[in-house]
């Protein structure tokens, strides 16, 4: 009895609980014994208190484990590091290695517009100036012209006609038919404009051209250098260093430079905002029509994008046109998600089950590419031409592989429907910075400046164009201010939270607080201590 506090019955237990505990409405079950009916109605209020205030936490905890989150803005003002530009003059190589294959594409295409329109486009429209870009290093490999490839003919451009039920006219659209490895499941993919089907037809065979170069190839030092591209660059008034870029060649955008690509050198540090301290380029702009059907555009692709990124210009980016300056106003956001049980996402890409075939830092479209040219070669035993290969594999080609295009084609169209798991493997990076992007454009160079401009470039940088205004272009790159938006999520409902909501829940029903948990605690004890002493003494009685 001097460690535990016996009690001749549960009724003197209870009763002395109800007179000394801190939980308010208790004392008046005892106080108020000898009426009934007031006995009754708190014990009913009682125990309705109870249940509200467990209905309260079980919504409580409801909303706790769906994990919601809430969106905080800040601002913040600092010097910080320029982004990465990555410009490219929209026009592919042609590789003289497989010039002769390109040559019988063109003209199949000829061929093909002849059919369809009745236009008789000659040869020198696809190739009068013509120039094939020789790599180093292969004469090991020979000729892949005179190799075994060849052109399929089974993929010819078709018009098809259909009628449109609500009003009653026809109407026709341009593909080309697709079926798998035993001529079966044909299907045809097709497209209402015919400048649409006659693109996709041409990069359709030049990929399987294209897939006879090496994997590997090292075009960066053949005779193009980043002066035939840019004429001048400028940051920050001082001109740009033969370190401030790397070079890589686009299958379809063409020779492309990145500056700041790496995002580590004090040179590109921004400390100041607007046009005067940005990146200024004086480019060339013009068409040279090495492959006019891959690339119907002439200008100049520009895509800003973070440092250690993989440019997917497909994606993003914008063209800049010939004889026109551009003046960009960049304006930085920053993303930072929770990631864990508050949503998806990864920090490196290191916790990701796609393994990324591009040597950058993780991003959501790398991590799809990657996922899907995984898929591509499981299901269709190749890769997808402008997407990078994983050990072992290879590209597809038509002559090895004559069903790939029906395969890729249906693959392609599930991923877009999002009924291929990549976007559930592929999650959003816990932290990412966005540009938003505001332009403005004037005639660059002007009727009365365009001769002295013109006659400074041809003095330094050997420009000889006698096209008026159509081959140069001006971009201004800069940033309108230094201050940037940060958008943080955090828990709608923290662990701190709940406790102080479920205190004032508590408080709200009862007026009490933890030590009165305790108190109910030690009741619960007590209760049961009481019940086996109970049932000791009978059974000691009996035995007795």
């Amino acid at each position: 009895e001097g460690l535990i506090e016996f009690y001749d019955s549960f009724r003197d237990m209870f009763e002395f609980f109800c007179k000394n505990t801190t939980i308010h409405g208790t004392i008046r079950l005892v106080c108020s014994d000898s009426n009934r009916m007031k006995t009754a109605f708190w014990t009913l209020l009682l125990l309705a208190s109870f249940g509200m205030l467990y209905w309260q936490f079980a919504l409580m905890f409801s909303q706790y484990w769906a994990y919601p989150v809430v969106l905080t803005m800040s601002m913040h003002s600092e010097p910080k590091m320029f982004p990465a530009i990555t410009i490219c003059n929209l026009d592919p190589y042609r590789f003289e290695l497989v010039s002769e294959h390109l040559v019988q594409l063109d003209h199949m295409a000829e061929e093909s517009i002849a059919f369809l329109y009745g236009i008789n486009t000659s040869a020198s429209l696809f190739h009068m100036n013509e120039k094939n870009i020789r790599i180093k290093d292969l004469s090991r490999i020979g000729n892949l012209s005179r190799s075994s490839f060849k052109l399929s003919q089974n993929f010819s451009l078709l018009r098809m006609s259909d009628h449109n039920n609500r009003s009653g006219k026809k109407h026709s659209s341009v593909g080309f038919r697709l079926c798998n490895a035993t001529g079966g499941n044909c299907f045809y993919k097709t497209y209402s404009s015919g400048m649409d089907a006659i693109l996709e037809w041409y990069r359709f065979h030049y990929m399987n051209i294209m897939s006879q170069l090496p994997v590997i190839v090292n075009i960066s030092d053949h005779e193009e250098q980043i002066e035939d591209m840019v004429y001048s660059c400028q940051y920050d008034g001082e001109p740009c260093r033969p370190s401030d870029y790397v070079h890589f060649h686009h299958p379809v955008f063409g020779s492309c430079y990145t500056f700041n690509s790496k995002g580590t050198d004090p040179f590109w540090t921004a400390t100041k905002p607007g046009i005067p301290y940005g990146l200024s380029l004086i480019l060339r702009a013009e068409q040279k029509d090495h492959i006019p059907l891959l690339s119907t555009v002439a200008g100049v692709k520009v895509m800003i994008h973070n440092h250690n990124q993989t440019p997917f210009l497909e994606h993003e980016g914008f063209d800049i046109r010939p004889g026109i300056a551009t003046i960009i106003g960049i304006q930085q956001d920053e993303v930072n998600r929770l990631g864990g049980n508050y949503g998806k996402c990864t920090t490196n890409g290191n916790d990701v089950n796609v393994k990324l075939l591009y040597n950058n830092s993780y991003t959501l479209q790398a991590c799809l590419h990657s996922c899907f040219q995984h898929i591509m070669i499981r299901k269709c035993g190749c890769g997808y031409y402008y997407y990078p290969l994983p050990p072992g594999a290879e590209y597809c080609n038509y002559n090895k592989q004559p069903a790939w295009g029906h395969c890729f084609y249906q693959l392609y169209n599930r991923l877009r429907n999002h009924h291929l798991n990549c976007f559930d493997q592929c999650p959003k990076p816990c932290r990412e910075s966005l540009y938003k992007v505001s332009a403005g454009t004037a005639k660059w160079p002007s009727a009365k400046s365009q001769d002295w401009i013109r006659q400074a470039l041809r003095h330094q940088n050997g420009y000889n164009s006698t096209s008026n205004r159509l081959d140069i272009a001006k971009v201004t790159i800069f940033y309108q201010q230094l201050n940037y938006e940060s958008v943080n999520e955090s828990p709608l409902l923290s662990e701190n939270l709940l406790l102080s909501s479920m205190g004032s829940q508590w408080s709200l029903w009862f007026g009490s607080s933890v030590l009165s948990v305790v108190e109910m605690f030690e009741l619960l004890i007590d209760t049961l201590v009481l019940s086996l002493v109970f049932c000791y003494q009978r059974f000691r009685s009996k035995k007795t």
